[in-house]
């Protein structure tokens, strides 16, 4: 049934987090309620329609809100549980019905398969560079990505579209070459040279270190960035790639000693998402997607694919 102030989705993409694999493996640092359907991001179409709905109509293309009742504003402990996948029910699935408010219209300029990369990764990636508004991204600031992952990926293009510096890690020579193509100006082999955040600290102007840092490392990395950071700069602790019981010679006294602002980050508002899809749309950001797309039966080699980090982009 169809609530007053419901929408009835017809979902037509849905796309993978590291989370979703996490959860998969017990890694997930968050609750996850059993017998739920997985899965966060999805973009699809609206077919119905409760008495109330005022702002969606049959036929508009939606995104899924991670938080579904972060609205806008600062994130509260209640907010925190209404997230999709974990503590309700996700996008994995054909059919699905949502609050009008737990959705999000999707930008003019992207197919549903490109919009269902949003919800988690890019909003992320929004609120870690512009979320915290005394210290968001300008033009000329440097800002220092990890990995080729989604969020780091959306991460560069945000900063890139602002006019910012990028520097980014990878392992591989591949990726090296397709995050030039991109326009990241300075690319770091983190297995050549594991102290890369003095290398990134060294390729920043002067010297001085980059302006924001998306962490997305967890403790494995942490202190490569607090040694890439500048004065006043905004480290944006956002993932656990490195194992979320990784041990890490960092301490709150390098916080100090380096100034930094060290800020956790958990996706972002419906403010913030709506904010970002006007940005993507003004500067024709599209999501970078891996070139293989998997069918609904094909679930499993989704989340092998992603886990083995054989993607260029999002897995969709």
């Amino acid at each position: 049934d169809i609530g007053p102030t419901d929408c009835l989705v017809r979902f037509e993409a849905a796309s993978l987090n590291y989370r979703d694999v996490a959860m998969l493996q017990g890694n997930y640092p968050f609750s996850v309620k059993a017998g739920l359907v997985p899965v966060s991001d999805g973009a699809g179409v609206v077919i119905g329609i409760g008495s109330r709905v005022e702002k969606l109509k049959v036929g508009d293309r939606v995104c899924t809100l991670f938080h579904q009742r972060w609205q806008k504003g600062l994130l509260t402990s209640d907010i925190r549980v209404t997230t999709l996948g974990n503590y309700f029910d996700g996008v994995l699935c054909k059919y699905s019905v949502f609050p009008e408010d737990g959705l999000v219209p999707v930008p003019s300029s992207l197919t549903s398969i490109q919009a269902a990369t949003l919800p988690c990764a890019a909003v992320t990636a929004w609120n870690a560079l512009f979320g915290l508004k005394s210290r968001a991204l300008e033009k000329g600031q440097t800002v220092l990505v990890q990995g080729t992952g989604g969020v780091s990926l959306f991460a560069a293009q945000f900063a890139l579209g602002i006019g910012a510096n990028v520097i980014a890690t990878t392992s591989s020579e591949e990726k090296a070459q397709k995050l030039k193509q991109l326009g990241v100006q300075h690319v770091i082999n983190y297995k050549e040279s594991p102290n890369w955040g003095v290398i990134a600290r060294q390729l920043s102007p002067g010297g001085q270190g980059v302006e924001h840092i998306v962490e997305v490392g967890g403790n494995a990395s942490m202190q490569q960035s607090l040694n890439a950071i500048k004065i006043e700069g905004v480290i944006s602790v956002i993932g656990f790639l490195g194992g979320k019981d990784a041990s890490s010679p960092s301490n709150f006294g390098d916080c100090l000693s380096t100034l930094c602002i060290l800020r956790g980050v958990n996706v972002g508002s419906k403010e913030q998402f709506l904010a970002m899809n006007e940005f993507v749309a003004a500067k024709g950001i599209l999501p970078i997607i891996d070139e293989r797309l998997f069918e609904m039966e094909e679930v499993k080699e989704a989340y092998q694919f992603l886990w083995d980090q054989k993607q260029w982009g999002k897995v969709v």
